[in-house]
């Protein structure tokens, strides 16, 4: 299981506010999350540690971060999913910008546009020939 941490809390450091959004989440409603993904902003010891104790040793962190080597742009593998997720949430219009004054209905919005999202990519794909169709009887 992938789960992306995502702190936009202003002028909090992100392994600060990791703590409060990670804090929500209850390691028995998530018996197969092993590993949490972030960038270089979540590289913090005292995040590990309190990660460690939170979840009982369950679930530890993973920094995702661009080989030296590379030069310009390169496409880290899970950083992309999580990059790409937020483009598909960006491209609805209340999620485009800051338009929520309270983080509980920032988080609604965020709910509701992954779950337009999932709907529709579980719609069956349209199709243009009839279900069903009765044979032609034979003449002659």
């Amino acid at each position: 299981m992938l789960l992306a941490v995502v702190v936009t809390a202003g002028n909090v450091d992100d392994g600060a506010g990791a703590r409060e959004v990670v804090g929500k989440l209850k390691p028995e409603a998530f018996p197969r999350l092993q590993t949490i993904f972030g960038d270089n902003k979540y590289h913090n010891y005292e995040y590990y540690a309190w990660l460690g104790k939170h979840s009982g040793g369950k679930w530890r962190m993973e920094i995702s971060s661009r080989p030296p080597e590379a030069g310009g742009f390169k496409p880290l593998r899970i950083r992309w999913v999580v990059e790409r997720t937020f483009a598909w949430i960006g491209r609805y219009r209340r999620n485009s910008r800051d338009y929520e004054r309270r983080t509980d209905s920032s988080e609604s919005m965020i709910c509701l546009s992954c779950i337009s999202l999932m709907l529709g990519r579980l719609r069956p794909p349209a199709r243009k020939d009839p279900l069903f169709k009765y044979p032609r009887p034979n003449k002659g």
